[in-house]
């Protein structure tokens, strides 16, 4: 999706997506081992951290960010240090996301279900300005009103954005 792309959202088919999330592997230990079916473009990585864009962004530059290793909840499965380290790289890609993005408003979310999509991830998504109010927060969140469909050359494209900028952060720490 480029910047000057109006937001077409594609439905979603929720059954599916559903049927996936709870019966499937987990989808971020699958991306993680190079499973075919759950390809996604890096933003980040680093020993601990997986950073990625969204397959079915409900906003541009959607990007997920988890902790490599397989935990599930969101605060008692980390100690207080690897809850600090993941949070400063959810930062640091939230700020990315807010350089590449200019957005009004960036959303952070940890969602995900002990019957699906278990794995613990944090959802960054920018809100473009001159969305509606209405259209705003869950709303423009929620795969049940639609998703993004940017090329695979359109993704490739912000994510080469986003890790160019997560870069320029770390240069000027």
């Amino acid at each position: 999706m480029t910047d000057d792309t109006p937001m077409t959202r594609h439905p979603m088919d929720l059954e599916a997506y559903e049927a996936r999330a709870r019966s499937g592997p987990c989808f971020v230990c699958a991306f993680l081992s190079g499973h075919p079916d759950f390809r996604h473009e890096t933003v980040y990585e680093d020993e601990h951290h997986i950073a990625f864009l969204d397959r079915w962004p409900t906003l541009p530059g959607k990007v997920l960010v988890a902790p490599k290793a397989h935990l599930e909840h969101v605060v008692r499965d980390l100690d207080e240090a690897a809850y600090t380290r993941t949070m400063l790289v959810v930062r640091t890609v939230a700020l990315a996301v807010e350089a590449v993005l200019e957005p009004e408003r960036t959303y952070l979310l940890s969602l995900g279900s002990q019957q699906g999509n278990a794995h613990l991830h944090w959802h960054i998504a920018g809100l473009p300005p001159g969305v509606p109010y209405g259209q705003q927060q869950y709303h423009a969140l929620m795969t049940e009103n639609g998703y993004l469909q940017p090329t695979t050359q359109e993704a490739a494209a912000m994510a080469a954005r986003l890790r160019e900028a997560i870069a320029a952060l770390a240069r000027a720490r």
